[in-house]
């Protein structure tokens, strides 16, 4: 198929070489076009603007940091709609405010154009090793038009519901996920404060039933206390998923105090000057609370 690309960051730069090598044609596009030097050289056309991307496509993508960037994307002068061909489809892999994605759903639905979230979730390492798993949201015919093409990505795709439950469905499991990471630092330190060494402790839980694929290739960098100069997820890019996360259970009424808390640890950690590491670096705010020496 010829498919679009915008947004060629931390994901989108992944995303984009296991399309083309599953034998699709893609353009793309991004705010600085300096990323995208890489991806040109390996076979990606580029374009200079959304439109543009949209009119040379038949299927696009977007992944982009915030629902702003979304709107202004997809929606705005110069964005995917205005290129777009009638019945065509765009993906939006960004995780956003739900209704964010229900606001842009319905303006293409109304230009006769159809709007599907379909946010990602894993990490880096995860849509490197094709393990990553999409998340659709929106007309379910239209995902059974695009849903063998999202297999190049991930083997993992799941139909959520209408448009924004697959969104809704990311922000839960992200809920999820930083609620396991800091508690992981929690259970670290406690065992260091009662004299267990921490690669031992590490090693402990990754071999235990409380071992998950996320604590497995986050666990070893805390071991010597040595954050990967690039990280997976940074505090920053994290707990805006936990801003999200805490507005949409404040809309609907929902109790998450777990949430709460953890978002406290990454208060903590930008009050702390380390929030530019990997959101694993909460380790290191217990060790302090606990009054361990640095």
């Amino acid at each position: 198929m010829k498919l679009g690309f915008i947004g060629l960051g931390d994901m989108g730069s992944l995303i984009v070489p296991r399309l083309m090598a599953a034998g699709h044609s893609v353009t793309g596009w991004n705010r600085t076009n300096a990323k995208a030097s890489e991806l040109i050289a390996g076979g990606m056309a580029w374009a200079d603007t959304p439109r543009e991307v949209a009119a040379a496509s038949e299927v696009t993508f977007s992944c982009l940091t915030d629902g702003t960037a979304v709107k202004t994307c997809t929606m705005g002068n110069d964005g995917v709609l205005e290129g777009l061909a009638a019945g065509s489809i765009h993906i939006d892999m960004s995780t956003i405010n739900p209704e964010v994605t229900r606001e842009c759903a319905a303006a293409f639905a109304e230009a006769g154009r159809i709007f599907l979230d379909g946010p990602i979730s894993g990490s880096p390492v995860t849509v490197k090793a094709g393990q990553a798993s999409i998340m659709i949201g929106g007309d379910k015919a239209a995902f059974e038009r695009v849903k063998d093409m999202l297999g190049a990505i991930g083997p993992k795709v799941s139909y959520i519901g209408p448009s924004g439950m697959a969104t809704t469905m990311k922000i839960s499991v992200n809920l999820l996920l930083m609620v396991e990471i800091i508690c992981f630092g929690e259970a670290v330190a406690l065992a260091e404060k009662g004299g267990v060494d921490r690669a031992a402790a590490v090693d402990a839980i990754l071999k235990s039933v409380a071992a998950s694929p996320v604590i497995g290739y986050r666990g070893p960098f805390i071991v010597e206390g040595n954050m990967p100069e690039k990280p997976l997820a940074d505090v920053t890019l994290q707990q805006k998923d936990m801003v999200l996360a805490l507005d949409l259970a404040r809309k609907l009424g929902q109790p998450v105090p777990l949430a709460a808390a953890a978002n406290e640890l990454m208060n903590a950690c930008r009050g702390l000057g380390i929030d530019h590491n990997d959101f694993v670096v909460a380790h290191q705010v217990y060790r302090r609370l606990g009054g361990f020496a640095q």
